[in-house]
C-alpha cells in the first residue's frame, strides 16, 4: 500500500526564496479586539535584512493596528495550494513622505522593480506625498511553511 504524501517543512533558504519569488501576500495585523485583520498586499522581500516592505497610505486601518500593536505576519502562497510561507515579526510604520524625493519617498520608489519605474520620477514622488504614502517594514524573526509534493 502506498503511503499518502505528507507535507514537508521548508528550510529557511527555501522559505526566503518563496517570499522573494512572489509579489503578493496576505498581511495579518491585530485589531483592538485581538482578532486578526487580513489584507492582500503587494510587497518586496529583502533576504539580507529579512524585511518585507509594503507601500500603503497613512489613513489605512492596518496602519493604526500596526502602530498600536506591531506584531504582524505575512502569508504567501507557494506554487500550489499545499505550499506556503509565513513570515512573522514586528512591523514599523514610517512617517508619511512629506517632501517629493525625501528619504521615505526614495524608499518607496526603490520598492518598484527597475523595469516598472515611472518615466516621470518627479511627478511620481509628488503623487506619493499627495497620497500620504508610508512604508511598512516587517522585520522578520520567524519563518515557517510547508510544501506537499504531489502531482495534480
Amino acid at each position: 500500500m502506498t503511503k499518502p504524501a505528507a507535507p514537508r517543512s521548508l528550510s529557511d533558504e527555501a522559505l526566503s526564496d518563496l517570499l522573494g519569488g512572489r509579489q503578493f501576500g496576505t498581511l495579518a495585523s491585530v485589531k483592538r479586539s485581538g482578532h486578526p485583520h487580513l489584507t492582500t498586499m503587494m510587497y518586496t522581500w529583502d533576504p539580507e535584512s529579512r524585511t518585507a516592505r509594503f507601500s500603503t497610505t497613512a489613513d489605512r486601518v492596518k496602519v493604526g493596528h500596526l502602530r498600536r500593536n506591531p506584531r504582524a505576519a505575512l502569508h504567501v502562497q507557494g506554487g500550489n495550494v499545499w505550499s506556503f510561507a509565513v513570515a512573522e515579526g514586528e512591523a514599523e510604520v514610517s512617517e508619511p513622505t512629506t517632501v517629493p524625493g525625501d528619504e521615505i519617498g526614495r524608499e518607496l520608489l526603490g520598492m518598484i522593480p527597475q523595469g516598472a519605474r515611472p518615466e516621470d520620477e518627479a511627478a511620481f514622488l509628488e503623487q506619493l506625498v499627495a497620497e500620504r504614502r508610508v512604508v511598512i517594514r516587517l522585520k522578520v524573526d520567524r519563518l515557517y511553511g510547508t510544501a506537499l509534493d504531489i502531482d495534480g
